[in-house]
């Protein structure tokens, strides 16, 4: 709890902490917002596709004539990733291959790495970890999304001397929502097609977060970062509000939705006729824990946590997230303690390609969030048992066979460039797991 009073000191001492900002775009200026604020942290390169549109993105949140001009700024990150005066590369692409290349520039340059890009985190997380520690530098989630904020509750309640029964997020979702492409996606924010062009939303990364997608990336992150379970039919999903977290997401044993104790799931803030959930967490994270005697459970009551009918179940959330805004806190953990803030150690999970229509030989992948495939949960002995195709790899690649809507798409069905950096990595780390197991 003295993040502040450490960057201070680096203030005083003439040492600020020096970012270099891969990807300006909403989560990267949510938190360029914030910078001119946090004495003693300073973003001393951004690189993007469009630098003069990064240069923009400056000026729109606020920042200065004269900061905006003793910034770098770059069109190629290799050259932000290798300056000297970089101590922190943040990685918020949103693309998995070209994150991981960055990723793994950083950590040869000697850089620690905020990887805001989960989608690279969740193909090849376990591997980057280790890479990092070698090289004695930080590899981390990036605090402000829900990965890294469902983390500390999970390790907080650990470290208080709680089992961990269920742990994730709250989203909008109704089963109909994994066909759904970026041609109707606007109408589930509420949006007209041409306004959201107008304000410059993607909308390919904004179906996404509707067809199931993001919410699998997220919860997969969470179970490699904790070791908690993956479902082994996907996430169910299921109607929860707030108050009803212990009740809904306790194992079936218990009563509850849940196969086994010590698992991702995300709640849905939709009952399943379109109805709202009461206090529904769709912005939001949370923690389910239990009570390992009676003393605990008659202390929940005592304090009024919200407990399932037994007492024994209870739960912590937090409504809300604030995205980049929230990102320094992982740099300035990283920089000033060296540690992460989440961090995947785990292949327990997966997100495999599930095809969105019938995919026939020509037909080309076209990413998370598009038109041809959505991402599912899965255990990753689950995945690897199928051959399935990786969420992170599920862009650009050439279908061989055909492959029916709602099924896995694999491997063998596609055109995958084996010889790309990360595809090498990936299958490096599939046959990890394979050993071990």
């Amino acid at each position: 709890m003295n993040l502040y009073e450490m960057v201070g000191k680096r203030v005083e001492d003439g040492r600020p902490v020096r970012v270099a900002l891969i990807g300006a775009g909403k989560f990267g200026s949510m938190f360029l917002a914030q910078v001119p604020h946090i004495p003693g942290l300073d973003v001393v390169a951004i690189a993007d596709l469009s630098p003069d549109r990064a240069r923009q993105a400056c000026t729109t949140v606020g920042w200065s004539e004269d900061r905006i001009g003793v910034t770098g700024f770059f069109d190629d990150p290799g050259a932000a990733i290798a300056r000297d005066d970089v101590d922190v590369v943040v990685e918020a692409t949103g693309n998995p291959m070209a994150g991981i290349r960055h990723a793994r520039l950083a950590i040869r340059n000697g850089k620690h790495v905020v990887m805001v890009n989960v989608e690279a985190d969740v193909l090849a997380g376990p591997i980057l970890a280790r890479e990092a520690a070698i090289a004695d530098v930080v590899y981390s989630m990036a605090y402000g999304d829900q990965p890294a904020l469902t983390c500390e509750m999970v390790d907080w309640a650990r470290a208080s001397g709680f089992r961990v029964v269920a742990a994730g997020k709250g989203t909008k979702y109704l089963p109909s929502y994994h066909d759904v492409t970026p041609d109707s996606v606007w109408i589930h924010f509420g949006l007209a097609p041409e306004d959201a062009a107008a304000a410059g939303m993607n909308s390919q990364m904004f179906n996404s977060f509707v067809d199931g997608t993001k919410s699998a990336i997220e919860m997969v992150a969470i179970a490699n970062a904790t070791g908690l379970s993956v479902p082994r039919n996907g996430l169910a999903f299921p109607p929860c509000g707030m108050d009803d977290l212990a009740h809904v997401l306790r194992p079936q044993a218990a009563g509850g939705h849940l196969d086994q104790s010590g698992m991702v799931e995300v709640v849905s803030s939709l009952e399943r006729d379109g109805r709202p959930v009461p206090r529904d967490l769709r912005w939001g994270v949370y923690v389910v824990f239990e009570a390992l005697n009676d003393y605990a459970a008659a202390c929940f009551q005592q304090y009024a946590l919200s407990t399932d009918d037994s007492g024994r179940y209870a739960s912590m959330y937090k409504p809300f997230h604030l995205i980049g805004m929230e990102l320094s806190i992982s740099i300035l953990s990283a920089a000033l303690r060296g540690e992460a803030t989440g961090q995947s150690r785990h292949f327990h999970g997966d997100v495999v390609c599930v095809a969105k229509k019938d995919l026939k030989p020509g037909d080309v992948l076209d990413g998370e969030g598009g038109y041809t495939i959505w991402g599912r949960a899965m255990p990753a002995a689950d995945s690897l048992s199928a051959g399935a195709l990786p969420i992170g790899l599920g862009h650009g690649c050439a279908v061989r066979q055909p492959v029916a809507k709602g099924a896995v798409v694999r491997w063998q069905d596609v055109a995958v460039p084996e010889d790309d950096e990360t595809v090498r990595l990936r299958r490096d780390m599939e046959t990890e797991f394979r050993t071990a197991g």
